[in-house]
């Protein structure tokens, strides 16, 4: 690649970028970010970056899906790099999460026209809608892959009830025409994806990059135990039928389930509880919850699931409350692309970057756009392994480091020239 001059991201720009995208659902009492998927934030978001590609001299749009499509030209080319994470949050988020990955591909496509570098393959940044999986998936990214389904899509909702289908329409989007965003394979000629580690890893040995060999899979279920309200007061303690007590067990039982079934890479998270009717002097009769399972296996997946079905109906018959649960996602375990992990690495050499190769217990979009492309991941350390809270942050060195190695990794994969 015949580039003679020092080719490097505007580390102020991204810096300035990354704080102004903050303040859209930003919430002062809690001090974090909320932008759900296809909230009226989320819009706020998407229409602001366009805005940026724009006044970069750039093109941007929004796809069928709500994903947001940047690059250089206007006319759609025939084969991409693709470059992107998301921008939507969960609730009191920080500042890096997804977000880091979208502005460094925007910074990767000013510092191209910048330095008037025309690559063999352009590149296209993705924004991609919903990947904190609101609606149970990473529907931006499954839709660029066609991983949807019109049934899906009519029936998604999150732990609230609330539609997916309504919450598009409210944003002018036609749910089912989110089966038109899908890009055959052959359009992609890789992704790469910049994300912080969101974990200790990174942190812990001192190092700025990683370079990821595989992610974690992930499945997500409603739980619900049905037991029976009556009077705190005067129900015995040896006869009620108390749907929190059955939480408590689970809870308690959730260290043996991972010690006997699963690895040093799986977990199992309680989220998100609601008791009914939620009354102090009444007896719990429901409680609702989320169980959230991850490891880099789909077998240890499986007997992880197993496992919580068997003690949860068991838990179940010993407080006389009914059992059930709603799968809303399954995502497997993906690996990185062979090659793309040695790019990586080669690049990083290059930019004498100190790193480590290692697996994300988070889901991330490129798990998959890897189904489809060869995809490569770069992740930068978390400090304190802080994530999806306010007080998630990253040095900003880092983020200079590991924006720059994508933008070398993208030189390297597009085989640009100065022109």
């Amino acid at each position: 690649m015949a580039i003679d001059i020092p080719i490097n991201v505007n580390l102020e720009r991204l810096r300035n970028d990354l704080v102004a995208l903050f303040q859209i659902g930003y919430d002062p009492s809690s001090k974090g970010v909320t932008r759900l998927g296809f909230s009226q934030e989320d819009q706020a978001a998407r229409e602001w970056l366009i805005a940026q590609f724009i006044a970069a001299g750039l093109h941007a749009e929004i796809d069928s899906a709500g994903n947001v499509v940047g690059r250089q030209r206007i006319e759609p080319p025939e084969k991409v790099l693709a470059i992107g994470s998301h921008i939507d949050s969960v609730i009191s988020g920080g500042m890096f999460d997804g977000t880091l990955g979208v502005l460094a591909g925007l910074e990767v496509l000013r510092v191209l026209k910048e330095n008037r570098i025309e690559t063999d393959i352009p590149v296209q940044v993705y924004a991609f809608a919903e990947e904190e999986g609101r609606f149970g998936g990473m529907m931006g990214a499954q839709a660029l892959i066609g991983d949807i389904t019109p049934e899906w899509l009519l029936s998604a909702h999150d732990v609230n009830q609330v539609m997916l289908k309504d919450e598009m329409k409210k944003l002018g989007m036609e749910p089912l025409a989110a089966l038109n965003a899908r890009v055959e394979p052959e359009f992609l000629h890789a992704f790469l994806e910049l994300h912080i580690e969101q974990g200790p890893e990174l942190d812990k040995c001192g190092k700025p990059i990683g370079v990821v060999d595989a992610i974690s899979g992930v499945f997500k279920w409603i739980v619900r135990l049905i037991g029976k309200s009556s009077h705190a007061g005067t129900a015995p303690m040896d006869t009620r039928s108390d749907a929190f007590m059955g939480l408590a067990d689970f809870a308690h039982e959730i260290p043996r389930l991972i010690s006997e079934d699963g690895t040093d890479k799986s977990r199992l998270t309680v989220g998100k509880v609601d008791l009914k009717p939620g009354h102090p002097h009444t007896i719990p009769g429901e409680v609702e919850f989320t169980l959230v399972g991850r490891d880099t296996s789909n077998e240890v997946m499986e007997e992880l699931a197993k496992s919580c079905r068997k003690a949860l109906s068991a838990i179940a018959r010993k407080h006389h409350l009914m059992f059930e649960f709603e799968q809303m996602s399954w995502l497997k375990p993906q690996p990185m692309a062979p090659d793309m992990i040695e790019l990586i690495c080669t690049q990083a050499q290059a930019l004498q970057l100190d790193y480590q190769v290692m697996s994300s217990g988070a889901g991330h979009d490129a798990q998959h756009l890897a189904r489809v492309t060869r995809t490569g991941m770069i992740f930068v350390p978390s400090i304190g392994g802080i994530s999806h809270a306010p007080d998630e942050w990253t040095h900003w060195q880092d983020i200079e480091k590991g924006a720059n190695l994508l933008l070398h990794s993208a030189l390297a994969l597009c085989h640009g020239d100065v022109v």
